[in-house]
């Protein structure tokens, strides 16, 4: 997968702002992102965060045959990879060209400037020599990863123990962690890189380029340098013409840098050291930041409980004694509520008063009704007895009777019909 290419407006917004001194992250031309170094569990294992650009260095051994043209001396191997994980530009299982230069100036910066002393890593001679393997694994790039990475194979290298052995006539022993004490390899000095970027035909430069001013940079300058102001390596990369001024003023700042960096190292070997002498904790773990989001931690706050009984009687005597007359609770209805002390409730009772009210308006308008309907109907009134209009219709006129089974009952007729049927069972007799 290819990297995602810049677009000329973000070209020329990065130029610009170089042109003008200013960096997209807020630093100055030969400012540094922080640096951020954290080790392992395991002796040789560290982490190395260069703002966002982070880097992962292993340091392991084993004992092999030595080299036919060297048998007093042991073996140094380096081994980078770019993982997808890094940047999707990268490859899985594919050797690109920035992972071959970076390989080279690795071996440069460290292997060819002697750091370290091949010879006490001989066991026996011709025969069994230590070979000490650094494999550095690229987690996240942002920029300057030969910076990051020599940083992290260097503190590596001196955070790294390896095991001790034991020889008696032609047999080799190996001694564990606990049987004896792991020794430290023999470093003579520390090399770091420190790369130089240059715009516009090297008019202009930076120091420590992120990951876009890599995109925009005419050339690159890598140099590696000591704390004693030794030059290990120096590689110029981008095909750009620079003047021996440049150079010089380069390797004056990579001094300064160096030695900065340098110091930093020194003081977080010193910190693991006094940890693991001390029995604390240590890790990956514990040098990450603890930020919580899900949940809160406070402080205890210590409480004073030497005089708590006598403040408790203070408080005691100083209140008033409560009265004795308590009044009792009253359930006004069943089905209500109560509350307060001892105090009526009210919930509800309102609305109980209104329906009953109301259901005793009702019962007063039916007897009314009904005693309307109950009265003896006078001469010539016509009484309808019927409940509906299929039945037959009776109607009683001066004592003749007369039946009509097609006469349909009126509106005024039905009306009363519900409330003449006990009267119709009343008149049958009579006729």
């Amino acid at each position: 997968m290819r990297e995602t290419p810049l677009s000329n407006c973000e070209r020329q917004f990065l130029l610009k702002a170089i042109e003008e001194k200013k960096r997209l992250d807020g630093r100055q031309t030969y400012d540094y992102r922080n640096i951020k170094i954290a080790f392992g569990t395991d002796y040789g294992c560290c982490i190395v965060d260069l703002g966002k650009t982070r880097v992962l260095a292993q340091v392991s051994c084993e004992l092999v045959a030595p080299k036919e043209n060297r048998p007093t001396e042991g073996i140094i191997f380096f081994n980078l990879e770019l993982s997808p994980m890094a940047s999707p530009a990268f490859e899985l299982g594919r050797q690109s060209e920035l992972l071959v230069k970076l390989n080279r100036l690795l071996e440069r910066c460290l292997r060819n400037s002697k750091c370290i002393d091949t010879e006490s890593l001989c066991v026996v001679s011709g025969e069994k020599v230590w070979q000490i393997r650094v494999d550095v694994h690229v987690l996240n790039h942002d920029g300057n990863i030969m910076d990051a990475a020599s940083i992290a194979a260097i503190t590596a290298l001196c955070h790294f123990r390896r095991p001790d052995v034991g020889i008696q006539g032609e047999e080799v022993t190996v001694y564990s962690p606990e049987e004896r004490d792991p020794i430290p390899l023999s470093i003579y000095h520390m090399p770091i890189c420190v790369s130089f970027s240059f715009f516009q035909q090297g008019t202009y430069l930076l120091v420590d380029p992120s990951e876009r001013e890599e995109r925009v940079m005419d050339g690159l300058l890598v140099i590696a340098m000591n704390k004693h102001r030794e030059i290990c390596s120096i590689q110029s990369s981008g095909g750009i013409m620079l003047l021996k001024e440049q150079v010089l003023r380069c390797s004056k700042i990579a001094s300064v840098k160096v030695s900065e960096i340098t110091d930093l190292i020194n003081k977080a070997l010193e910190n693991d050291r006094k940890v693991r002498k001390e029995g604390g904790k240590y890790g990956f773990a514990e040098s990450m930041p603890k930020e919580r989001i899900t949940a809160l931690k406070t402080d205890v706050a210590p409480v004073e409980m030497t005089d708590i009984e006598k403040k408790a009687e203070d408080i005691i005597s100083g209140t008033e004694p409560p009265s004795d007359s308590v009044p009792s609770p009253v359930v006004r209805a069943p089905g209500t509520g109560q509350v307060g002390e001892g105090l009526g409730n009210t919930w509800g009772l309102d609305q109980l008063e209104e329906d009953e009210e109301e259901l005793v308006d009702q019962a007063m308008e039916e007897g009314q009704e009904t005693e309307e309907r109950g009265q003896s109907p006078e001469k010539g009134e016509v009484v309808v007895i019927s409940d509906s209009e299929e039945e037959e219709v009776v109607i009683l006129h001066q004592g003749v009777q007369v039946k009509d089974s097609n006469v349909p009952a009126s509106s005024s007729q039905q009306q009363g019909a519900g409330a003449s049927k006990k009267k119709k069972k009343k008149k049958k007799p009579a006729q």
